[in-house]
């Protein structure tokens, strides 16, 4: 709020609540300048008032709120405005190698004689430590006690390390684990609606924006705030002040009428919701919701709607205020006054939505009646494969030997367990898990998994042995109610104890299945499962030993525990057998609605929220007692760290930048497929011994068991570039055959990982490319796709199509995102890794202008093949011409 927008400022008016005078700055009071705006969607409303607020003439101009209003004329625009949140989201791997580069650009600053202490956060940055418990001990009384042990033992340095931060850095704040997922206390508590700052000794009232280093930073689309995923080096730009430019977007319209018939839940419209934007088609774009649904869709079923944003690939998934989010808001616990202020600041500004409010006029609308939504599931490898519950073990049994590689003589086959009384087979669900930010947002479906428990207890079901079973609830609050509820000690005896307020299973903390069920799994190639009330079911993500993966609401999960195999339908199935001998099947477990909707009205309390959130920075005993350096300006690096070291992004910065050179004698280090996700790209999951990235830890004497996952290591990047590239699953092209990040050198076809011999071509001076497929860096945000890639000496990608985050982490890194022209693929050019190539046009780049290819093929010839640049803004490209927006930024800062 330091630059307010004085070109504009008879645009303020005044606004009394309570007693309290606001200043905010006018929609409605600019109409004759910018023009009407009624039926703006209300997302781009919440962009216009950015573009009011921050006029200077220079970075946002009167032009940038006029471009904005202008979008109206024809639903859409090619112009691109700048956009400053009023505050940045981080959980804790993504949060440590942001403060990770904090700490380095402090370094940068004083290389080049500047003050280190410059080097400060600009706008109020909430980091939540949620992403580093992992599902070590499960369906145990003491679980949680002993899962909360073994994470503080092996992260007690990074741990420290941002304890650090926060009394270094201004505007950080650390959340500290335990406390529940990001996401979900960033709907809980840290979301305010509308925002407040003090200018001048003047109150200024707008809307609460927000940049997420976490793609699932949508969720608080539900309850109306403006926000979405962004990469950590993007975020990091954010935080320092730096507006990021962004391609005025297409909104689509979600019209939701009529209500979820019995027997249905939030998961199963969701699944429903990603399945049909997916094929819409929405990269790049917002999703807005509308429709008369939303009279009395609650919260936390937008929120479950909102989180998966990514799964059907748009920027955000946008729900706007009304009675039921402030109703939210009083639930959890929200400041009254605060409550009030929403209100009426945004009826004042056109935004507050009732069942009077015109639909906006839209780029597009898609609609759905929630009575037709059934139960589903999704799978077995992406989140926006649905299939109907009824469907289920028919879509397994075809992806077995379609997708999943088993020879249909084998479908059939069985194992024996080491040591149990018991055999496993393709689709034998070896894991279970109730997590992530999807669904434990939702009262509803958590107290639906409890009455299934409930129910299953009193029949005395168990699940099968094989299945490893885990609660992560979401926040503390959670577990308040089900015990209130009288739920917890039903799931408890189902095995459900809870493991940890985190992320879990969903990002590949699933922690470590029984040995002999490894082995079991593995020495005989069987295709196993699990179940999850996630988000993500990417190849390779949620377990290197499960192959076949299932977004399910929670109850799903609890039954799918039960019943233990994805080759029987579950529909009809007989679940197990009663103490009395009597079949079950699930008609017998599944709730009412009335029962859920009475359970919810009853347990779910403010009270508990007010309680757990007014101790959230306390911490647990563990985060009490941890040793703490004395706070300095600049951060004491440590050689023999392996968890945290000071990044080479600065090393030989100069004051001015050195432009790109056009790229000459590159070699292609990898041919990858369609679908390509930041999970195959960034390290993510288990560390393996036989790795260059475990080879690394072993050179340090570290154990094989306190290895830890690549995700807690993002602040060594010399783990992190021995494990770019290097997912289980990810196949290159070059090397048929071969799975895991494997590479061929040329000219002498030396085989080797990608890590090897990408460190080869460094030695010989030689820059890299990369070949893919659609879909590019699709999934989570992960900056370390994009740094890692260019820690290997990768200066370009080149793709049929990127997703949005992805594209602009690599140009965060000085990394070219370039695109083949409609038609020209790798595979109609032939390549197969063999060719020489030479990219021209860089020295005079212009947002998404003509490069041209030169392809040099081992006998000789070549070809010339135009490609578009995908350095969409004017932004974009000075950060790409200063090698990234960090570079960009500490340059300005010593300037």
């Amino acid at each position: 709020m330091k630059q307010i927008g004085s070109d504009l400022l008879e645009s303020t008016r005044e606004l009394s609540v309570e007693g309290r005078t606001y200043r905010y700055f006018s929609l409605p009071a600019v109409v004759e300048r910018v023009g009407d705006f009624a039926r703006l969607p209300v997302s781009l409303k919440i962009l216009l008032e950015n573009q009011l607020r921050f006029v200077d003439g220079t970075t946002y101009t009167v032009e940038d709120a006029h471009a904005v209003a202008d979008w109206l004329k024809a639903a859409s625009s090619t112009r691109e405005v700048p956009f400053k949140p009023a505050r940045i989201l981080m959980q804790d791997f993504t949060g440590v190698p942001a403060v990770v580069d904090l700490a380095a650009m402090r370094d940068g600053v004083v290389s080049l004689g500047g003050d280190p202490r410059k080097v400060n956060p600009l706008v109020p940055v909430d980091l939540v430590i949620d992403h580093s418990v992992m599902v070590d001990v499960s369906g145990t009384a003491d679980a949680l006690e002993r899962n909360v042990a073994i994470e503080f033992e092996r992260n007690a340095e990074r741990y420290a390390f941002l304890r650090w931060g926060q009394e270094a850095f201004e505007h950080l704040r650390v959340v500290p684990p335990g406390a529940g997922i990001c996401h979900q206390v960033n709907l809980e508590y840290l979301a305010q609606v509308v925002w407040t700052a003090n200018v001048d000794g003047v109150d200024y009232a707008y809307p609460d924006t927000l940049y997420g280093t976490d793609s699932h930073t949508t969720m608080v689309n539900g309850l109306g705030v403006l926000g979405w995923g962004v990469g950590g080096i993007e975020a990091e730009a954010a935080m320092l002040g730096q507006p990021i430019s962004m391609l005025i977007p297409d909104v689509i319209g979600f019209r939701l009428e009529g209500k979820l018939p019995e027997g249905t839940t939030a998961t199963d419209l969701v699944l429903t919701v990603t399945q049909m934007l997916r094929a819409k088609g929405v990269v790049g774009k917002f999703v807005e919701f509308f429709g008369s649904a939303l009279d009395y869709l609650p919260v936390a079923d937008r929120a479950t709607i909102a989180n998966m944003a990514p799964e059907y690939g748009a920027t955000c998934g946008f729900f706007p205020v009304d009675a039921l989010t402030l109703d939210y808001l009083r639930q959890t616990g929200r400041d009254e006054h605060r409550i009030a202020l929403t209100e009426a600041y945004l009826r004042a500004q056109g935004m507050f939505r009732d069942a009077s409010t015109p639909d906006p006029v839209f780029s597009a609308v898609l609609s759905l009646d929630l009575g037709t939504i059934r139960p589903s599931i999704s799978g077995p490898k992406r989140p926006q494969d649905r299939i109907d519950l009824a469907l289920a073990k028919t879509a397994f049994d075809s992806a077995l030997t379609e997708s999943l590689g088993v020879q249909s003589a084998d479908t059939k086959k069985r194992v024996a367990v080491a040591g149990a009384d018991y055999s496993l087979g393709h689709g034998s669900i070896v894991i279970a898990a109730i997590t992530s930010c999807t669904n434990t947002s939702n009262p509803a479906v958590l107290i639906a998994a409890g009455l299934i428990a409930r129910k299953a207890r009193a029949f005395g079901l168990k699940p099968k042995p094989w299945v490893k079973t885990s609660l992560a609830p979401g926040s503390q609050v959670v577990t308040d109610y089900l015990d209130r509820a009288g739920l917890s000690a039903d799931l408890d005896a189902l095995g459900f104890e809870t493991v940890g307020y985190g992320c879990t299973t969903c990002i590949g903390n699933s922690g470590p299945l029984a040995p002999a069920i490894v082995d079991a799994i593995e020495n005989n190639g069987l295709v196993a499962a699990s179940v999850l009330s996630g988000n993500r079911n990417f190849e390779g993500r949620i377990s290197p030993n499960v192959r076949a993966n299932y977004l399910a609401s929670p109850p799903l999960v609890v039954a799918y525990a039960l019943l233990g195999t994805m080759c029987e339908d579950i529909t009809t199935a007989i679940i197990g057998q009663a103490s009395d001998g009597r079949d079950i099947r699930l008609a017998d477990l599944w709730p009412s609605n009335a029962e859920i909707a009475s359970l919810v009205g009853s347990a779910v309390t403010r009270e508990a929220f007010v309680d757990r959130y007014s101790q959230i920075s306390k911490g647990t005993k563990e985060w009490q007692n941890l040793a703490v350096a004395t706070a300095s300006a600049t951060y004491d690096w440590q050689e023999n760290s392996t968890y945290v070291q000071e990044p080479p992004y600065f090393d030989g910065l100069t004051r001015e930048a050195v432009l790109p050179l056009d790229i000459k004698g590159a070699r292609i280090l990898a041919l990858l497929g369609d679908n390509t996700t930041t999970d195959h790209i960034s390290p993510a999951g288990a560390i393996a011994k036989a790795s260059p990235a475990g080879e690394y830890l072993r050179q340090h004497n570290v154990e094989y068991r306190d290895f830890n996952s690549y995700g807690s290591r993002r602040g060594n990047d010399r783990v992190m570039v021995r494990g770019t590239f290097a997912n289980i699953r990810i196949r290159n092209e070059m090397a048929p055959g071969t799975e895991g990040g494997m590479s061929v050198h040329h000219p002498d076809g030396a085989t080797g990982t990608i890590y090897d011999i990408a460190t080869r071509y460094a030695a010989e001076g030689t820059p890299l490319v990369i070949f893919g497929g659609k879909e590019y860096g699709m999934g989570s945000s992960r900056d370390w796709a994009a740094k890692g890639t260019r820690l290997l000496g990768v200066k370009a990608v080149i793709v049929e199509s990127f997703e949005r985050i992805h594209r602009s982490n690599l140009i965060g890194m000085g990394v070219l995102p370039l695109t083949f022209e409609p038609g020209t693929t790798r595979k109609t050019l032939g390549l197969d890794g063999s060719e020489t190539i030479e990219i021209h046009g860089i020295e005079k780049l212009e947002p998404r202008g003509t490069l041209h290819m030169t392809i040099i093929r081992a006998d000789g010839s070549t070809d010339n093949v135009p490609l578009m640049c995908r350095v969409d803004t004017i932004d974009e490209v000075l950060y790409f011409r200063n090698g990234g927006i960090l570079p960009f930024v500490l340059r300005g800062m010593t300037a």
